[in-house]
């Protein structure tokens, strides 16, 4: 699939952009296809007032560059990344303390995806990452986000070191995980203005970001694994920050 196109496919990732009311130009589907799952995602549709539009498979895949789309694709207004002064206008609109995660170059699009669907479900406030080295909203990224790309504002800045001093300046805390810090997750305050910052995949946090972390805290491990995916441990340590703020 076209790296540069704006789809979301298949069933399960379109439905849940259409419940979460995501910015949709159009709904896509397979003209030979009646079952009672598309009549689901036409159901959708019709109540959030999108327009659907009915396609011959093969014309289908040639549109979206992609066999997989199970017959429904649904085509965005496609959200762009934002960069520094989008975020701190951002930051200062904000009602209540600032909840972010920070993603120290992940350049799996899968992880990212992953990550972003997390960072929606646990209310984060944004997504910040660098612009080098890191993966941006690709197709794919949207496509494993079912959603979320559209819906958490993705921050990517030219320098991360000095993004996170100016947010330590504006009182914000930044956790870092890392595997040799000495203090727990569930031993860390996570109830008031905060940052989560993660590592990238194999080699976590770099120099520069990892000095910049106001405290480094671990998972626990108690198994023969010695790490986990990165959105796998986002959603641990999101989750974490959400039961201590209240919010479940």
């Amino acid at each position: 699939m076209s790296e540069e196109a704006s789809w979301i496919l298949g069933l399960h990732p379109v439905r849940s952009a259409l419940k979460q009311g995501t910015a949709i130009v159009e709904l896509l589907v397979d003209a030979k296809r009646r079952d009672g799952r598309i009549k689901e995602v036409l159901d959708l549709a019709q109540a959030a007032g999108i327009k659907c539009r009915s396609i011959q498979g093969k014309a289908l895949d040639e549109m979206v560059h992609e066999t997989n789309h199970q017959g429904v694709a649904l085509r965005l207004r496609q959200r762009q990344s934002q960069d520094e002064p989008y975020f701190k206008a951002l930051l200062k609109k904000l009602p209540s303390a600032p909840f972010l995660l920070i993603l120290d170059g992940v350049q799996d699009p899968h992880n990212l995806g992953a990550c972003l669907r997390i960072a929606d479900a646990a209310g984060v406030n944004a997504v910040v990452a660098p612009r080098d080295r890191s993966v941006s909203l690709t197709a794919t990224v949207r496509k494993v986000a079912s959603g979320a790309a559209e819906t958490v504002p993705f921050i990517q800045v030219a320098n991360l070191a000095r993004t996170m001093k100016w947010l330590k300046s504006e009182g914000v805390w930044l956790i870092g995980t890392a595997e040799e810090a000495t203090q727990t997750l569930y031993a860390t305050d996570l109830s008031g203005p905060l940052a989560i910052v993660m590592g990238g995949e194999g080699r976590g946090l770099r120099r520069l970001t990892r000095e910049q972390c106001d405290l480094l805290a671990k998972l626990p491990m108690a198994g023969s694994v010695e790490s986990l995916n990165v959105s796998v441990a986002a959603g641990i340590t999101l989750y974490e920050a959400v039961r201590q703020r209240g919010s479940v």
